[in-house]
């Protein structure tokens, strides 16, 4: 009787330690986040494995929320609060099970709404509609820290049933001081979860590498990996990916056929989103044998319909000139209940650049009709077909469209635009479409991106045509602040503009080796033309 009691009162002090996390403020500094993006809690994978997309829209493709607890959550107007959904969600017949709860925090933390996941936990574990695990004090720990701090999260920790206070939930606590930037005590937690016999997770280390993926931090990835191999931890192909992933995101081919052997070594069997990664850092790199190659594996290793990866595999036959490929992957994801706008600009710009206009145009058209048009990236979608054609004219009817809609231009689109006008020979108009890209704030993920970087390239061609040096050489630092020159052809692009221009340079096969790139028959040809402008 008397441990019957205890567990009351334990239960009782837990419910008002969560009422009370609801009153204090975060004093935690934001962080800032790199590209790569990896699961911020081990409770991310554990969870239902049916689609988002198709647990909450119905056969016509429209949103249900009548039979998905997630959607009612999603649509609450501010100021009313989740327990109403739930309440209204019983009052239909529905039961609230663990199932619709995982579903609803992956959707939630998808969204970027944590405040409403946080909210839903706190009634999960103060209405006990049933037995609350580990799933569910861990997700209760992930929001608290992610809304209130670490020291709420610690606290809340001490709160959490005994039974409770296990591996998982240890390595969620590692991974949120992690996330709040507060790497000592993530350490010290990690020595204590040693001292306890607990094993650390991949995720661990995987958020550990991201967090030194900094320039400046780079070096500390090696110790990384050495701490996880001296804890034993069971290597994940996850890891391998972001290792590969920074490196193809330096533009270093070397690095992500290293890190991807690395993987094989320790025997990590590589999936479709490994070769995902080599097919398109080859045909980044124009190494299109070699990107055809792992292509080819994407398709033999490809499991069930995923759309990421069929969104890549849209990317590669477009850069291959795959258009029956193209096709085939294009009508598989047209047969899925939800297809996102995101595919429908994959395919517009897939089809585009293997020289099918007319079907590019009719995919936009498409999406415009089925999804509408609500975001300034769909503009920039067919004005970058376009430009890339030089097709000025239409690009200028797709900007006045845009505008017109009251769709704000950003950097992506006047930088469209200056390849547009340079295609078509209006050098002038070009550099004050730069001039007005500059004067908005950009991302350095989307300076970094390949599209920015292939359109800026595409830029110093057209300028290195004119014969204008200057600048061709002022962009060519863009692409080289990016890495983007450790490709032979960015080099040969800025050459181009010496040769047109007849001016000789002593330091270009100096530049070009110091930066990174090999030179190739093209270079040498460029180099020696240089050479008969010597004074």
């Amino acid at each position: 009787m008397r441990s019957i009691i205890a567990v009351m009162r334990q239960r009782e002090s837990f419910v008002r330690a969560i009422r009370r996390t609801t009153c204090v403020q975060s004093s935690s500094p934001a962080v800032n986040h790199t590209n790569y993006q990896a699961s911020n809690f081990i409770t991310t994978l554990i969870s239902s494995t049916k689609s988002l997309d198709e647990t909450c829209t119905g056969s016509d493709g429209e949103e249900e929320p009548s039979k998905c607890l997630s959607l009612r959550i999603e649509k609450l107007p501010k100021g009313v609060t989740v327990g109403s959904a739930l309440q209204s969600w019983m009052g239909n017949g529905f039961p609230v099970h663990g199932g619709d709860v995982y579903h609803a925090i992956n959707r939630l933390r998808k969204l970027g709404r944590n405040k409403r996941a946080l909210e839903l936990m706190e009634w999960i574990i103060r209405e006990r509609p049933y037995r609350p695990g580990e799933l569910e004090y861990s997700y209760l720990l992930e929001f608290t820290v992610k809304l209130h701090g670490i020291s709420q999260g610690e606290k809340l920790f001490t709160r959490v049933p005994q039974e409770f206070q296990n591996e998982l939930l240890y390595n969620n606590l590692v991974i949120a001081c992690l996330g709040q930037g507060v790497i000592r005590l993530a350490l010290e937690y990690m020595k204590k979860m040693r001292e306890l016999g607990f094993r650390t997770s991949h995720l661990v280390y995987n958020r550990l590498i991201i967090r030194n993926s900094a320039p400046g931090r780079r070096k500390l990835i090696a110790k990384d990996l050495a701490l996880m191999k001296a804890d034993k931890a069971t290597p994940h192909v996850s890891t391998y990916h972001i290792l590969m992933k920074l490196e193809a995101n330096e533009h270093n081919i070397d690095g992500v056929l290293k890190a991807f052997e690395g993987m094989k070594k320790v025997g990590v069997e590589p999936n479709e989103v490994s070769y995902c990664i080599l097919a398109m850092a080859h045909a980044v790199a124009r190494l299109y044998t070699v990107a055809e190659a792992y292509t080819e594996e994407i398709e033999r290793f490809i499991t069930g319909d995923n759309w990421s990866t069929l969104d890549i595999l849209m990317i590669l036959y477009g850069r291959l000139g795959k258009e029956k490929e193209l096709e085939r992957t294009w009508n598989v994801i047209k047969g899925f209940h939800h297809v996102r706008s995101k595919s429908y600009l994959l395919a517009t710009e897939a089809f585009a650049r293997i020289g099918n206009l007319d079907r590019a145009e009719e995919i936009w058209l498409e999406m415009k009709n089925v999804r509408g048009l609500k975001e300034t990236e769909q503009f920039n979608s067919l004005l970058s077909v376009y430009c890339k054609c030089g097709l000025i004219e239409k690009a200028i009817g797709v900007f006045r469209e845009m505008t017109g809609n009251g769709f704000k231009p950003n950097s992506i689109t006047y930088r469209h635009l200056a390849l547009g006008c340079a295609k078509s020979k209006l050098m002038k108009e070009s550099l004050k479409n730069i001039e007005m890209g500059l004067n908005l704030k950009t991302s350095k993920s989307v300076r970094s991106s390949t599209p920015w970087l292939e359109t800026t390239l595409s830029i110093i061609e057209c300028f290195a045509e004119k014969g204008d040096v200057e600048n061709s050489e002022k962009l060519f630092e863009e692409v080289k602040n990016a890495k983007y020159n450790r490709y032979a052809f960015v080099y040969n692009a800025l050459f181009k503009a010496y040769v047109k221009a007849k001016v000789y340079d002593p330091n270009l096969f100096k530049r070009m080796v110091l930066g990174g790139a090999r030179p190739d028959a093209e270079t040498y040809s460029l180099l020696k033309l240089v050479e008969h402008y010597k004074p």
